[in-house]
């Protein structure tokens, strides 16, 4: 059974221009709560990315969670950018020493050989490249070491891979016996007792920069989930207000509502009967509002539409019509969704957006089980 339109008949009193005034209202509030719910999604993804992937504190690190001062986004970035700073700084420092340990080398007498690229057509090496995957020499590592692009090393474990790695090369390639083996394995000894007095600062640098990282990580993930939390209490506030302006616009549609005829009155009784269980509550909850004698409780609620005020009646009917309405959509939905699975969290958002636009119950219609209603004249 239908009902009528949602905006009611009003009295001649009520200029045509005073009505669109009314609509443009609970238009204009409409589409700033459809702006929030858009923010609330994305708080609510922001939320749901998060909650994924926690970064975690390395094993000594001073600063705990609840000492953390969040004081921006912008002051987060700005000392990241001055920690990374300081940091490419020591470890320039280990470069340098680093640097000594590499010349040492290079001016030793058996390095000569090590010094430039290997002159594969020259010295008709053509298998070279089949058994060297990657040639290395010390001229190529001090090159990359003075570079200013993308190719330079970013470590110093990568500067000592590099070494190791022209002769293992030479070992690799040469037999046992030769001299570039026997000069290249000798070499190699020299530099791993060198290396291991530098070791300990970069293993020490390398713990900092890790803990350092994963500090200012978890810091900007504070600073945005205390970003997030204070848009949530805007956008929860600026709902309230929205509410608090429809309900306003509400009273006064209401207040100047015609009185309710009796064919309405059955109309809203059968519409009752159509709804599920919860819809009915919220219905009873309603006249129970404006009729604190009211009596919803039980299984048997005898309500009498006739003793009720027109403010009353003329919230069930837009309830009611509103909730017909969602159970109905809700019916298309569920024999749509057999066809195509079309659930999604957007979807979610747009239907919350028609349901407030319809001005129902956030419920939507299930199958249960009906409570009994017994409306009256």
């Amino acid at each position: 059974m239908e009902l009528d339109g949602f905006i009611p008949y009003v009295g001649a009193g009520n200029s045509s221009s005073e009505i669109e005034a009314y609509e443009h209202g609970v238009d204009q509030i409409l589409i700033k709560v459809n702006e929030l719910e858009k923010r609330v999604c994305e708080v609510e993804q922001f939320h749901h990315d998060h909650s994924k992937k926690q970064p975690s504190i390395p094993k000594g690190s001073t600063l705990g969670k609840d000492e953390r001062q969040i004081s921006g986004l912008k002051k987060l970035q700005k000392d990241g950018c001055s920690g990374e700073a300081a940091a490419a700084k020591r470890m320039q420092q280990l470069i340098s020493q680093f640097g000594v340990i590499l010349r040492q080398i290079t001016q030793h007498k058996w390095a000569w050989p090590f010094l430039q690229p290997v002159d594969v057509k020259g010295l008709g090496l053509h298998d070279y490249h089949k058994v060297i995957e990657k040639p290395m020499d010390f001229g190529t590592i001090k090159k990359r070491m003075g570079a200013t692009d993308g190719t330079a090393y970013k470590n110093v474990q990568e500067i000592c891979a590099d070494v190791r790695l022209v002769f293992k090369n030479a070992m690799k390639y040469n037999d046992e016996k030769s001299e570039i083996h026997v000069m290249a394995k000798k070499l190699l000894g020299k530099f791993d007792d060198k290396w291991l007095l530098l070791l300990p600062k970069v293993t020490e640098e390398e713990k900092r920069l890790e803990q350092e990282e994963a500090e200012a990580q978890l810091d900007m993930q504070l600073a945005k989930e205390a970003a997030n939390a204070r848009m949530a209490r805007k956008i929860s506030d600026e709902l309230y207000e929205a509410d608090m302006h429809l309900e306003t616009l509400r009273e006064i549609v209401i207040s100047k509502c015609r009185k309710m005829s009796t064919d309405e009155k059955r109309k809203i009784a059968a519409a009752l009967d159509k709804l599920p269980v919860e819809d009915v509550d919220k219905a009873l909850e309603i006249v129970g509002q404006f009729d604190p004698s009211f009596q919803s409780k039980g299984d048997l609620v005898d309500l009498d539409l006739d003793a009720q005020n027109e403010c009353t009646l003329w919230r069930l009917k837009f309830f009611v019509k509103g909730a017909l309405e969602v159970q109905e959509k809700s019916s298309t939905v569920v024999d749509a969704n057999n066809n195509h699975d079309r659930t999604n969290d957007n979807k979610a958002c747009n239907n919350n957006n028609k349901k407030r636009k319809k001005e129902i119950c956030n419920a939507i219609a299930k199958t249960a089980k009906k409570r009994s209603l017994k409306p009256s004249f």
